[in-house]
């Protein structure tokens, strides 16, 4: 959620600022703001709605010359979306600027220590108390000012600050919202992922908890908390810079869906050597992965999803009990992790707060946890004991395609390497898998060709109110995230039920014409979904069914079959999840909807 960008160095700095802000669009705002050190004062610019505005307002950021400035689009937490509410914020006498991304969870008695002493505050933010506190601990030097500010506030945050004392300098401080460091040989940036400053370096630093940054046209420097200075390794990022670009797609969702079947194959082809899964990231002996009792997969949104079909995927494999649970509800109720366990947290950004959270509490009892995500270097990636990277690159549509899809392709290696290693799959059978999971990605492309079919169904569905998805043992966690993506980029009702569980009370909901999406991939189902399609069509539905091209008996029981390419069964979601994707795009395209920026949504969720 929300974006910081900051430049300081020999180039205009506005202009590279809303060049870097438009590619944070995608994590979700509802307004934007600039400030720019002209050489006398620092100039601040705020616009509510989409950047286009602030854009606008400032002829491309012509109007706001300077070499040094902070930039931010933020998405509404303490205060509603307005010019004065926007970022950045500053102290009374304009002197100080601050952009912050998280949530200060003490502003309140910290608003009032300020009101008391005299501060007046323009909005409603938590962030201007943070401008009032720098203001009030300033004597000259910003890095002391900082530190004192960071020991009293309590909650999270990445921190853009300038000062006007100091117009060769701007500041950065992080701690649980996530936040980068660059440089090239014209100056330095900041920025909150790295797609906002890969157009201009590709390298940079991460900043872990409670650090400071102080950067200048000629370098940069970094502090602890305790003003202590820091060494830090910059990293290389190695992502195509057209892989943050649409590549003349109409949106990024559409282009991330046909990036799939190479995400797929980068995920697993590194980890298959001599019909063997080899993952060095796993840290662990044969021993040690003998010796795992339980596994509790914790993740959030569709990341979660792909933890369900985790789930039946390891117990099946492997056999080894799993439970999945939601991030946010993992810590609160007080878990019973028990001697043995393992815990894998999942995450596309790796910057999940609550996801993070369940990372902090598992490791603080004691027990190893196995990170699945796709940015090095973010904050899980560096504090998991092991990190399995599912190699998706950049992902900028808010509702996650080829993430999600990657995510599955790591939880089928991990359940088939167990399954290996502890004994309870053959040679055979393991070899049979490893040509299924080979197959994958040109399925996944053959299944993206049928587009035009998927179009052509979707349209019929652009003024539904309600839909619903059903499916038993891994056609329910499709279900789930085939709802999901319906939901997130259409705003249609959408639900999804566990096929057996319809005549428990949602049977009530059908109605004449209402579409049911039945999942049938798992063919010892077959007759059961069969059975509950019949309860539906009784009822007036209307069925779309995804299946396997051997499963014809669902054809005669449905209105409207897609079916997908043969495969084992615990792979079958990353086929069927595909028209499902397209389903949901289309239908939202249909409809005029802002298929990348889903109103209300952010990309990555980094408060709790």
């Amino acid at each position: 959620m929300c974006g910081i960008v900051g430049y300081i160095g020999k180039e205009q700095a506005a202009p590279i600022i809303l060049d870097g802000l438009a590619k944070l669009e995608y994590r979700g705002y509802d307004s934007a703001g600039m400030a720019v050190y002209d050489g006398k004062a620092i100039h601040t610019q705020k616009a509510i709605g989409r950047l286009k505005v602030l854009e606008n307002l400032t002829r491309g950021g012509e109007t706001m010359p300077g070499t040094a400035g902070i930039g931010h689009t933020r998405w509404a937490t303490h205060g509603a979306p307005s010019d004065k509410n926007a970022h950045p914020h500053s102290n009374n006498a304009g002197t100080i600027a601050v952009v912050h991304n998280g949530i200060i969870e003490n502003y309140i008695p910290l608003k009032k220590k300020m009101t008391d002493k005299g501060y007046t505050f323009q909005s409603e933010t938590d962030t201007e108390v943070l401008a009032h506190l720098l203001d009030y601990y300033y004597k000259g030097n910003p890095v002391e000012a900082i530190a004192k500010v960071l020991h009293r506030v309590e909650g999270s945050y990445a921190l853009g600050i300038l000062f006007s004392d100091h117009p060769d300098e701007i500041y950065a401080a992080r701690k649980d919202s996530p936040l980068i460091v660059g440089q090239n040989e014209s100056g330095c940036f900041i920025a909150s992922d790295v797609p906002a400053i890969l157009k201009y370096t590709r390298t940079v630093y991460y900043m872990d908890n409670q650090e400071i940054a102080a950067l200048r046209q000629d370098g940069l420097q970094f502090f602890s908390v305790d003003e202590e200075k820091l060494e830090k390794t910059p990293v290389t990022i190695d992502w195509d810079a057209n892989a943050a670009e649409k590549a003349g797609y109409e949106h990024f969702m559409l282009k991330e869906m046909y990036e799939q079947p190479k995400t797929v194959a980068d995920t697993i082809s590194p980890r298959i050597r001599n019909n063997d899964i080899v993952i060095d990231e796993l840290k662990m002996s044969e021993e040690q992965m003998k010796a795992i009792r339980k596994i509790h997969i914790v993740a959030c949104g569709s990341a979660y999803h792909a933890g369900v079909t985790g789930k039946y995927v390891l117990e099946r494999l492997a056999r080894i009990p799993v439970e999945v649970d939601v991030a946010s509800e993992f810590r609160y109720r007080d878990p019973i992790l028990e001697e043995g366990s393992m815990v894998i947290v999942i995450s596309q950004s790796g910057e999940t707060a609550d996801t993070l959270a369940a990372l902090r509490e598992s490791k603080a009892r004691g027990f190893q946890v196995l990170g699945i995500v796709n940015v090095v270097g973010s904050s899980i990636a560096r504090e998991a004991d092991a990190c399995l990277y599912t190699w998706a690159g950049p992902e900028i549509a808010v509702a996650t395609t080829k993430a999600y899809s990657a995510q599955l392709a790591a939880l089928y290696l991990l359940a088939m390497k167990l399954a290996r290693v502890r004994g309870v799959l053959s040679a055979e059978a393991f070899q049979e898998l490893l040509g299924d999971l080979r197959c994958l990605p040109d399925q996944i492309e053959l299944l993206l060709g049928q587009k035009q079919k998927i179009q052509h169904f979707a349209n019929r569905y652009l003024g539904a109110r309600d839909i619903f998805f059903i499916g038993r043992g891994i056609d329910y966690a499709i279900s789930l995230e085939g709802s999901l993506k319906l939901k997130e980029v259409s705003y249609i009702h959408s639900e999804a039920y566990a096929a057996g569980e319809l005549k428990h009370g949602t049977i009530s909901l059908i109605e004449e014409g209402t579409l049911v999406v039945a999942l049938s991939t798992q063919p010892e189902l077959y007759q059961k979904t069969i059975s509950n399609i019949v309860e539906v069509k009784a009822r007036g539905a209307f069925v779309m069914a995804v299946a396997n091209e051997e499963n014809k008996a669902v054809e005669k029981a449905c209105d409207y079959t897609v079916y997908i390419p043969q495969t084992n069964p615990c792979f079958a979601n990353s086929l069927a999840i595909i028209p499902l994707q397209l389903f949901a795009y289309y239908v939202a395209v249909g409809r005029g909807c802002d298929v990348d920026k889903p109103r209300n949504l952010a990309k990555s969720v980094t408060v709790e």
